[in-house]
């Protein structure tokens, strides 16, 4: 198990590994945002994204995958998270594309309200597999800590 204790500010990890399929970027566009831009290719092509590209919020659900799949992987004491103090979409997301991520430990500190917890700040970066980074955001973890 790795405790908040554990965690190094500074520290980068590179992980993941998600395949970007057409059928999932249109199964969930169909359901949570149902763009034409997201579920048409003709709609698509009079866009700046000139074809299907996925939901930023698709991108986002397939960056968790891949931070819970590490932290189960790694055993990260992991609490769930008060939120997310930015997200940016820098880059759209296709079809075809194959996913990885990298989250840099960026401050840490024990919760005062709430014993045996620490609280990360963390930035986690999502590339497409030429190297292009496609999405950022600082998100704030709770971890299980040894000591109160």
């Amino acid at each position: 198990m790795r405790f908040f204790e554990d965690i190094v500010v500074g520290e980068v990890e590179r992980f993941g590994r998600y395949d970007v399929t057409r059928e999932a970027v249109l199964d969930f566009a169909g359901k949570f945002d149902p763009q034409p831009f997201h579920l048409s290719d003709e709609a698509a092509a009079q866009t700046h994204f000139g074809r299907i590209s996925a939901s930023g919020w698709h991108t986002c659900a397939m960056t968790m995958r891949m931070l819970v799949d590490h932290w189960q992987a790694t055993g990260v004491a992991g609490l769930g998270s008060p939120g997310i103090d930015q997200i940016r979409w820098l880059r759209p997301v296709y079809p075809g594309d194959v996913l990885t991520c990298e989250s840099e430990v960026l401050e840490k500190r024990l919760s005062k309200s709430r014993p045996g917890v620490g609280i990360t700040k963390s930035v986690t970066r999502v590339f497409n597999q030429d190297g292009q980074l496609v999405m950022s955001h600082i998100a704030n973890g709770m971890i299980r800590a040894r000591t109160e």
